[in-house]
């Protein structure tokens, strides 16, 4: 039972510590970045991956089905909610995010450099993507 909205962190934390994955190291820094990017953002164990919330509404999962790469998708959520979105949900300058639907994205890592490369820009896109699907 969750008393607080801490509760999903040993969660995460226990997920990675059994998790085998060749870019394991990677995988941990990118949710220290994400984490880092807002104070109120917290996380849990969805779609068996860490999965990071914002007002309590799932907005950033891993997807670590890759063995040479993983993914972060950015997405607005479980519920359906209506949607009259005509363009992409933000307008990502670095070009950072691929995107999958208009309000759907994903970025790809492939290494340690990559998330070095990329922790800035990520960490932008994390605060532009919290503002704007909320």
């Amino acid at each position: 039972m969750a008393k607080n909205k801490e509760s999903g962190t040993p969660q995460v934390a226990d997920f990675l510590s059994n998790l085998e994955h060749p870019l394991k190291k990677e995988i941990e820094e990118v949710r220290t970045i994400i984490l880092s990017a807002n104070e109120q953002i917290t996380e849990h164990i969805k779609w068996n991956a860490p999965s990071f919330q914002y007002k309590n509404e799932d907005r950033v999962t891993f997807n670590l089905h890759g063995k040479s790469f993983f993914r972060l998708i950015f997405h607005c959520g479980a519920k359906v909610k209506e949607n009259n979105v005509k363009e992409y949900l933000l307008d990502d300058a670095n070009g950072l995010l691929e995107w999958v639907s208009n309000d759907r994205a994903i970025v790809k890592f492939t290494d340690m450099n990559d998330v070095k490369v990329k922790k800035d820009k990520l960490v932008e896109v994390i605060s532009k993507w919290l503002e704007l699907t909320f």
